[in-house]
């Protein structure tokens, strides 16, 4: 069955199902990974990233960039299983790092990841607007390396560009893709183009249409039953759910899995998941879980990013989807 396969062979498996003419490549055939550090001088602020660049030698034209933002006590490893498939899928694939609320932040507040308080304090406002401000350095240092022709940096696209973070960075994709909050007007970045949302949740306070009403743009929720708070935001699988009601229609999707949680959406293995409690069903279906998402958001960025027709009908209905677990667009 799906759930007793490994988590590379069931990514494998998918995409070649979703993505034609990669059915013979795993995740890392053909796949450069770069770790690099980028100095934001304005802020005078270092920025550890993960670069993966997908086979050159099999695509043709522009490459498409998108950008991965980890949760409250992330690095740049987080994200690991969706860059894989992403840059299979043949996009460069940009792990951003958040000082101040990465794995370093929290370990200098709390030494576990079940002290709600401290990861609350941790996730501020403060860190949410350093956050958005990396993206858009980000998106800077990619225009600015394009436009110098700096190593594979000069074959990438520069427009439309995609972003996606998970808990924290779901806020941070959600601040990126317009979101309004009390007392600031967020930011409305137009070079990115499509988002997902890895675990996303309701603003703390206001209407939550409001605040996403200028959220126009494709815009793909994920999460699942058992994605509960994590962070002492009093996040619950309902709220996040809600999310995907709350934004104006046109271009919106979003998927619910059936005895999913927090750390399914992270995009990693290991210990790296274990960090909090977690359900036996919960560890059992990660890998169909993981294959499953890989497969849909892979879709979405080349449906939303590339116009791929192929990708766009796929989603209308997509494969692999199991009892319990719920996909809906409006």
């Amino acid at each position: 069955m799906l759930m007793n396969l490994t988590r590379r062979t069931c990514i494998s498996a998918l995409l070649a199902t979703a993505l034609p003419g990669l059915r013979a490549q795993t995740p890392t055939n053909g796949i450069a990974v770069v770790d690099e550090t980028w100095l934001d001088a304005a802020r005078q602020r270092e920025l550890s990233v993960k670069v993966r660049w997908p086979d050159a030698a099999a695509r043709s034209g522009p490459l498409p960039v998108v950008l991965f933002s980890h949760g409250l006590g992330g690095t740049r490893k987080g994200g690991a299983v969706w860059g894989e498939a992403w840059a299979v899928a043949g996009f460069v694939v940009l792990h951003l790092q958040h000082p101040g609320s990465d794995l370093a932040a929290v370990r200098a507040v709390t030494n576990t990841f079940i002290d709600k308080p401290a990861l609350s304090r941790a996730a501020s406002p403060a860190q949410l607007l350093a956050r958005l401000l990396d993206v858009t350095f980000a998106l800077d240092e990619i225009g600015r390396r394009h436009a110098a022709r700096q190593g594979r940096w000069g074959t990438v696209r520069t427009t439309q560009i995609g972003m996606s973070g998970h808990s924290f960075g779901a806020h941070t994709t959600l601040g990126m893709a317009g979101q309004r909050y009390a007392g600031f007007e967020g930011i409305d970045e137009p070079r990115l183009a499509s988002f997902i949302a890895f675990s996303p949740s309701l603003p703390a306070a206001g209407d939550a249409r409001q605040a996403f009403d200028r959220m126009t743009r494709p815009m793909l929720c994920l999460t699942g039953t058992l994605d509960t708070d994590v962070a002492g935001n009093n996040a619950t699988p309902e709220r996040r759910m809600a999310v995907f009601d709350a934004l104006p229609a046109g271009d919106k999707a979003q998927l619910v899995l059936q005895h999913a949680d927090h750390m399914t959406f992270a995009g990693q293995t290991g210990r790296a998941v274990e960090i909090v409690p977690r359900q036996q069903v919960t560890r059992d279906l990660q890998a169909a879980h993981h294959a499953l998402v890989a497969s849909i958001s892979s879709d979405w960025w080349r449906a939303t990013l590339l116009g791929d027709a192929a990708a766009r009908g796929r989603l209308a209905a997509p494969q692999g989807l199991r009892q319990g677990d719920i996909w809906r667009q409006k």
